[in-house]
């Protein structure tokens, strides 16, 4: 098994964060998902807590080697459920991979927490682990590759969120702003 983590801070208030999570998709950074789909969404009425479920449609070319040894397409499916806890100011999502899982899995966790008025912290790890009995070359390689893809994607998210909420909320900022 592999871990990949890592943290960081926007510099935007938690709310203002959490309201970016539901516009992350579509940006340019992230061209590799292609869509998203709420499957539910719930608020606990004693708790305030929202959670929501989520699929995303992904497309990833794999290395050639991959396809060959697992077969598989380009189409990839990421399972996702956030909880939104106002009380607590905490975010939390994890994700899974429903694609090849009987080959590889990566558990996902990230999490927003106010730093201050204008700052979020954000952790995310990854536990990432192939799930085949073969030569432990193999499987060293190809969760090798998985790490190398999921860090390449985690850089473009951090990229893409920030260009969502940097237009979210510096345009909203303009427009309040006193002439």
């Amino acid at each position: 098994m592999h871990i990949f983590s890592q943290s960081f801070k926007y510099d935007h208030s938690w709310s203002h964060v959490v309201i970016g999570m539901w516009h992350k998709y579509p940006n340019p950074h992230c061209t590799h998902v292609v869509n998203v789909d709420v499957l539910d969404r719930t608020i606990d009425p004693i708790t305030g807590i929202i959670r929501t479920e989520r699929v995303l449609g992904c497309k990833q070319k794999a290395p050639s080697w991959i396809v060959k040894l697992f077969g598989g397409s380009e189409d990839a499916f990421v399972r996702e459920i956030s909880f939104i806890d106002p009380a607590t100011q905490t975010a939390t999502i994890t994700s899974v991979n429903l694609s090849l899982s009987q080959f590889a899995t990566c558990y996902e966790r990230i999490q927003y927490r106010p730093m201050s008025s204008t700052q979020t912290s954000f952790t995310q790890t990854a536990e990432i682990q192939a799930r085949m009995a073969m030569w432990r070359s193999i499987t060293d390689k190809f969760e090798d590759w998985l790490v190398q893809r999921f860090e390449q994607n985690a850089i473009s998210g951090k990229a893409g969120f920030s260009d969502v909420l940097r237009t979210m909320w510096e345009a909203k900022e303009q427009q309040t702003a006193p002439s």
